[in-house]
């Protein structure tokens, strides 16, 4: 390793010194990252998906998904694992152009990225090696020039893309063979090897005189096979650490630390699903959110079945392929909060309800007061499903019996079972949560009417739910109540969903309403849109279908940039703002917390403990999770806290705090905005209080938010 590292190094230095000179100095910077290769990539792509046939589709096809894999499950997996430092900060001579980065050094992703690609282009065009393969060559060298690599990493990338764009192939190309002549036999006829397709004619859906319900048996195997996609990559996203925790997460991640039958905020189920996740994978990210795909897949599965008893599986693979292009369903099924729980919950009871209203049997009755009880257990709002379903029978003449039933007794007595947790809980500690509930949905304040929160609610549920998609949702509102007496599988997806989205609209005139609050009638509102469009849509007019489609793939591409922003600034040539970039909430808080460990480190050299306090619950969480040296400590000796104040504000009030260790130093941590003083609570609870001052966070280069951080010295004792 010796010998290897002393080459790598001598080699280093000849192509970053001796080669030098001021040509290179002005193309590599170039061909390493240019304002062109993306425009000419997406160029590329279209010429193959518009001009390149059925072998120009499955190559392109091939490349959007072998490329990122390879680099998410094995080059980045690879370099986190080795933790080789970059060669500039190795080596003080080292000449860097184009910028530095935090990110480790080998493998080359430059390279891994460029060979596989070609490779993948080679299978299918043999002679376009002559041009990638000296592109990738050319690039790799221009990484090592650039000072951005050693030529070890730049050859191990190398031999890792050609593995991955060989492999990945033959991987989908075996795969397509054993899963398309199982599952979709009429589209094996068509093309028996994806490697060889048939040129000069279109694959069909299905073979000609295809009978409906063979069409629907293609359909459903094509549903589940999306559903069971869509969980792998979720998770290999998750896996491959794109994104930090957000604040809400890290807090929660806590609560699972210390179970509870409730707490301040929140109702207790999202911390046993935490303790669950964390259990099986270890308290890493990866841990906390491992459930969330699980459950956006179960949520997928149940709409699809729902929709497909219902209307039809060209109905529920519609719904499947909507929510795809939804940003606020893509980052519900990656995030580990309260609302993927209180989806599949809300959801459950919908499914059960309709069967209840079609059968009556008591299983339907006791598994829709289950999942409304567990969706109270993750979200008070699951009460408000109760009176949807009510509503739904009181419109719906024949459904009136049920509400005097003693199946409907036996649902709602399941549901106050369901509910003794959080009662029990709340009368040990005086009612919190009812106080803190009045407190945030703005009922302690006088009321002044403002459209100001009306318009931005309105401007987030464009932005979150597809404006396309909410226009149809909204226009089937009408449809369904105008065809109220006659359908009833319409009026119940109306009362399901609808009630809710209209409740919060209504609400913004009084306060300020977070657009995820609506996302239990998502799916309801989902599947009466489709409902409402799917009979009609072979007889819509063009321009109908067209928008629809436009409307999908606008909003297929707006989740993949959700997923990574930064694809903005390679797409535009300008990084996106850090205040504007929606990804600011879950990154650069593992550099955060970075900073917090190097001024704690300083102040510990004064001999004393020194102690962590954010003035946020947030932040506090966050450094909890991502300062290694807080995560290994035991709850009882741990030194992150919220300041101890003398009455609840959050969880941090009912666990054991600092205030016995007398003496002590602490960091107290805010978020920048203008170098404001600490809190009074923070002064009188030291001798002397001193300000460090804001400092910048980086991420990938770029400055992500400011901290400003107080050495607290001299923790007194409490009077």
């Amino acid at each position: 390793m010796t010998l290897f590292e002393t080459i790598d190094r001598s080699s280093f230095l000849f192509v970053n010194q001796e080669l030098r000179n001021p040509l290179f100095d002005l193309l590599m910077p170039w061909v390493s990252w240019n304002p062109v290769f993306v425009p000419a990539l997406l160029a590329g792509f279209l010429w193959l998906v518009l001009r390149g046939g059925n072998r120009g589709r499955i190559c392109a096809l091939l490349l959007a998904l072998i490329v990122p894999l390879g680099d998410g499950l094995v080059t980045n997996p690879i370099r986190k694992a080795v933790e080789r430092p970059r060669p500039y900060s190795a080596l003080p001579e080292a000449s860097t152009l184009g910028g530095r980065t935090a990110s480790f050094s080998f493998p080359s992703s430059h390279a891994s990225n460029w060979f596989s690609g070609a490779v993948v282009l080679a299978i299918f065009w043999r002679r376009s090696l002559k041009w990638t393969m000296p592109a990738a060559v050319l690039v790799g060298f221009s990484r090592v020039y650039n000072g951005m690599h050693y030529p070890g990493d730049v050859l191990a990338g190398a031999v890792l893309g050609v593995g991955i764009g060989a492999g990945g192939t033959a991987v989908f190309a075996h795969s397509w063979r054993h899963v398309s002549s199982r599952w979709f036999p009429d589209w094996f006829r068509q093309m028996p090897s994806l490697l060889s397709p048939p040129e000069g004619q279109a694959l069909r859906f299905a073979r000609e005189g295809s009978s409906q319900s063979e069409k629907e048996a293609v359909r459903t195997r094509l549903a589940y096979g999306l559903i069971l996609l869509l969980l792998l990559v979720r998770w290999g996203y998750l896996a491959a650490g794109k994104i930090e925790l957000s604040e809400d997460e890290a807090y929660q991640w806590l609560w699972s630390k210390h179970l509870d039958l409730s707490y301040y905020s929140k109702p207790p189920m999202i911390a046993y699903a935490h303790f669950l996740g964390t259990s099986l994978w270890g308290d890493t990210m990866f841990g906390v959110r491992f459930l969330s795909p699980l459950i956006a897949a179960a949520v997928s599965l149940l709409t699809f079945q729902f929709l497909s008893a219902t209307v039809s599986p060209r109905a529920g693979l519609w719904a499947l392929l909507a929510t795809c292009a939804m940003p606020l369903a893509g980052v519900g099924s990656l995030l580990m909060t309260i609302d993927p729980l209180s989806v599949l919950s809300w959801t459950g009871a919908m499914v059960a309800g309709w069967q209840v209203f079609r059968r009556g049997e008591l299983r339907w009755w006791s598994l829709m007061g289950l999942c409304w009880g567990l969706g109270f257990l993750s979200k008070y709002t699951a009460l408000f499903q109760v009176l949807c379903w009510v509503s739904f029978c009181v419109c719906w003449k024949p459904a009136r019996p049920l509400l005097r039933s003693r199946g409907f007794a036996a649902a709602i007595g399941i549901l106050v079972v369901c509910t003794l947790p959080v009662l029990l809980w709340n009368a040990r500690h005086d009612w919190i949560t009812v106080t803190h509930l009045h407190a945030r949905a703005g009922l302690d304040k006088t009321w002044t009417p403002s459209l100001r929160f009306f318009w931005d609610f309105v401007a987030s549920e464009l932005g979150l739910l597809n404006p396309v998609f909410l226009v149809v949702m909204v226009a089937s509102w009408r449809i369904a109540w105008k065809e109220r007496n006659r359908d009833p599988l319409k009026l119940y997806l109306l009362a399901m969903g609808t009630p809710l989205f209209l409740g919060y609209l209504l609400y913004t005139f009084r306060a300020r309403v977070q657009p995820n609050w609506i996302a239990p009638a998502v799916v309801p509102m989902v599947c009466l849109a489709v409902a409402c469009v799917e009979p009609m849509w072979n007889q819509s007019k063009k321009w109908f279908q067209r928008v629809i489609i436009a409307g999908f793939c606008v909003g297929l591409g707006c989740v993949i940039l959700l997923h990574e922003t930064r694809l903005i600034g390679k797409i535009t040539g300008s990084q996106l703002p850090s205040k504007i970039d929606p990804l600011r909430r879950v990154r650069g808080w593992s550099a955060t917390a970075a900073v917090v460990s190097r001024e704690r480190e300083k102040l510990l050299q004064e001999g004393k403990p020194v102690l962590i306090l954010g003035d946020h619950y947030g932040i506090t969480s966050l450094m909890s999770f991502y300062m290694p040296e807080a995560k290994r400590s035991r709850a009882s000796e741990g030194f992150v806290f919220y300041p101890a104040g003398d009455t609840p504000v959050n969880q941090f009030y009912f666990w054991p705090g600092y205030r016995d260790k007398v003496g002590a130093n602490a960091l107290f941590l805010m978020r920048a905005g203008g170098s404001n003083p600490p809190p009074d609570i923070i002064q009188g609870q030291f001798e002397s209080v001193t300000d460090l001052g804001e400092q910048p966070v980086l991420y990938k280069g770029q400055v992500l938010r400011h901290i400003q951080i107080f050495a607290c010295r001299g923790l007194k004792p409490k009077s």
